[in-house]
């Protein structure tokens, strides 16, 4: 997601989490793929202005710019991501996941860093890993529920003492 920084903050984001990395060899070609619909998403036949990524070998995000600064009667930068377009990406999103044998739906399972690695805990294990100080509340999270560019930036890492997710101890 290399022209991120070009987005403004307020631009919509979607996450969605794999259950397990995808295979180190398919990474370059799962990156294409999304970088290609992004490139081609639509809304009601207008370009949207959006770009993707692969995040971590496990994260699906993308990003569009839905604000109309900067952009000429011309251009399409303020077209909103609607249901059909929406739907059209949780599409691309389950057909990824189909081909590499990965589950991007699966909203029970939430990642954070232990020694710079992403590791996952299902929602009903949470308890029990903070009882026994496997997580801790300065343990960093991925908060997947982010909205915008600029909450991804600030908060899609956020110490676990300070998440929605510690509701679950």
């Amino acid at each position: 997601m290399h022209d991120l920084l070009a987005f403004p903050d307020t631009s919509r984001v979607w996450i969605y989490q794999a259950n397990k990395r995808l295979p180190g060899d398919d990474i370059g070609t799962v990156n294409s793929r999304i970088i290609d619909f992004s490139k081609q998403w639509t809304s009601h036949n207008q370009q949207l202005k959006a770009t993707g990524g692969l995040l971590h070998d496990m994260f699906l995000v993308l990003v569009s710019d839905e604000s109309r600064s900067g952009a000429t009667p011309s251009q399409s930068y303020g077209v909103q991501a609607s249901g059909c377009s929406i739907d059209s990406s949780v599409k691309f999103v389950k057909q990824i996941g189909e081909e590499y044998g990965v589950d991007f739906f699966d909203r029970l399972y939430f990642s954070y860093l232990q020694d710079e690695q992403v590791m996952q805990l299902h929602r009903d294990e949470i308890a029990d890993a903070y009882r026994d100080k496997l997580i801790s509340d300065d343990t960093l999270f991925f908060d997947n529920l982010v909205k915008d560019k600029g909450e991804f930036l600030a908060r899609w890492l956020t110490a676990f003492g300070q998440s929605w997710m510690k509701r679950f101890v």
